[in-house]
């Protein structure tokens, strides 16, 4: 796997959903590795989360807009002049999909299509990754793992926002940025069931147990035996950059999707997850609510096969399950320990780690 070397220093990168989890992340990695990072979200960020705890906003150019709104993104996207755009920005999660559809489907077709119609006034090279989702798939929950030519689709909102978004992006890859010598290359990320410190979405199983475990709580378990491949947030995050890299480098990869997910060994229940977490928590409880007839359909099955991104790309994901989720235990504990501190350096050690490990 390549590691960037100096491709990132002084390029200008563009990063919504700067303020989310995964986007946090990436400003983080993208400021150790030179780059001049310009974040654009609409997220409030009064609560919990990475981009406060490890004070992300000292290092970067911070815009508050909504994607859906074409003019201010446009604008955006002229006063930066970046060299890369990483999409992030999303409303990320199925249980609030179903509660507001319109409000899903608008920012994650909608926005993603003001991001790729910005691109278009742009009179300069930049390698653009528009990240959707491993749930744009549609998903039969088959025992292999989906590959980057199979059908898009979803049965629930959320899903199919993303196989929206994805449609949208090939129009314009097909319309608008279709000639040998466009400025504008782009490359479509599917990643999913992603865990690391300094997550606090809702709904989601390992920051709903943090906050539960560090108040001596119990945490409600909807679907114990559902299968997910877990993977630690700098693994998807390794790809983006390297996906970035590759298109900025060469013409090949525009158009291209990749998935970006661990090996098949590596996918295990809810669980075994829990499980393995209580070896770094003390006294975890938890209860099985699956018998609750008021959930939401969610996949129990869903794994992606990686072969085109270690062919193509020369990534595979890095860490074992058991490495994960001692990374992402011990990010939690380090801040609840001490919430006043900043997670800065604490979040770099570990990006430092994982550059080793995958190296």
């Amino acid at each position: 796997m390549i590691f960037f070397k100096n491709i990132y220093k002084d390029k200008v990168v563009l990063v919504t959903g700067h303020t989310g989890f995964k986007g946090s992340w990436l400003c983080i990695w993208l400021h150790v590795l030179g780059a001049k990072v310009v974040g654009l979200s609409n997220r409030d960020t009064t609560k919990d989360s990475n981009f406060k705890a490890s004070r992300v906003y000292n290092f970067i150019k911070d815009y508050r807009i909504d994607i859906r709104d074409q003019s201010e993104v446009r604008d955006v996207m002229g006063v930066c002049q970046p060299d890369f755009v990483f999409h992030l920005a999303a409303q990320a999660l199925v249980r609030p999909s179903y509660e507001d559809p319109l409000e899903t489907f608008s920012v994650n077709a909608i926005g993603s299509i003001n991001i790729l119609d910005a691109l278009k006034y742009l009179d300069k090279k930049v390698a653009v990754v528009m990240i959707t989702s491993d749930k744009a798939y549609d998903n039969v929950e088959w025992v292999w793992g989906y590959r980057e030519t199979d059908r898009l689709g979803g049965k629930d909102p959320y899903s199919a926002s993303k196989g929206m978004a994805e449609l949208a992006i090939r129009s314009y890859v097909e319309s608008f940025f279709n000639k040998p010598d466009s400025n504008v290359r782009i490359g479509i990320a599917r990643a999913g069931n992603v865990i690391g410190g300094g997550d606090w979405a809702v709904d989601r199983i390992v920051p709903d147990c943090m906050e539960a475990w560090a108040k001596g709580g119990t945490v409600d378990i909807r679907s114990p035996y559902s299968t997910r491949p877990w993977q630690h947030v700098l693994e998807p995050l390794s790809g983006y950059l390297v996906l970035a890299v590759k298109l900025y480098q060469e013409s090949c990869y525009h158009g291209e999707a990749y998935n970006f997910g661990p090996s098949a060994d590596q996918n295990y229940p809810v669980s075994k997850l829990i499980n393995e977490m209580s070896k770094y928590w003390d006294k975890i409880k938890w209860n099985d609510v699956s018998n609750n007839s008021k959930h939401v359909h969610e996949a129990g099955l869903l794994k992606l096969n990686c072969d085109k991104s270690l062919s193509d790309l020369d990534w595979k994901a890095s860490l074992h399950f058991e490495d994960t989720v001692k990374m992402t235990v011990e990010w939690y504990k380090a801040y609840y320990q001490n919430q006043e501190q900043s997670m800065y350096d604490f979040t770099i050690n570990q990006i430092e780690s994982y550059t080793k490990a995958a190296q």
